[in-house]
């Protein structure tokens, strides 16, 4: 069987968030969404659980705070992009369906990049490298 992830983040609005990543042109999976939580189809093999706030809790020790992406990180996200103009795409993309800038753009040549937060604040990330440099 093949190996894959699901990363589970916590969201405030369910209804905003999935609003969000459909406008990016993901889908989510019906078998494992809900009311509470949403399964965002990223590829065959890697999901994002967009989980509200509570049900989220329901998978952590009791008594333990949820961080607020918008005033701290815990994690970054990184997608990969088949390309530069691919990497933009997205990023616009998100800049338009209501994300924000994360930080500035990286530019090594071989490696091109931008970040966003999404609604939550959650730090995501497009990659795009030159497969040449990668081969040697």
């Amino acid at each position: 069987m093949t190996q894959m992830i699901f990363v589970n983040l916590p969201v405030k609005d369910l209804e905003t968030t999935k609003a969000f990543w459909s406008k990016l042109g993901y889908s989510f999976n019906p078998q494992f969404s809900d009311d509470t939580a949403a399964c965002m189809v990223i590829s065959d093999t890697i999901f994002a659980m967009l989980l509200t706030e509570s049900k989220f809790k329901e998978f952590t020790k009791p008594g333990k705070e949820l961080a607020d992406a918008t005033t701290s990180t815990e994690v970054l996200l990184t997608l990969s992009a088949e390309s530069r103009e691919k990497v933009d795409e997205l990023a616009d993309g998100a800049l338009a369906a209501g994300g924000t800038a994360a930080k500035e753009p990286l530019d090594f040549g071989s490696m091109y990049g931008r970040s966003f937060s999404d609604p939550d604040g959650h730090h995501w990330e497009v990659m795009w490298m030159d497969p040449t440099a990668v081969e040697g």
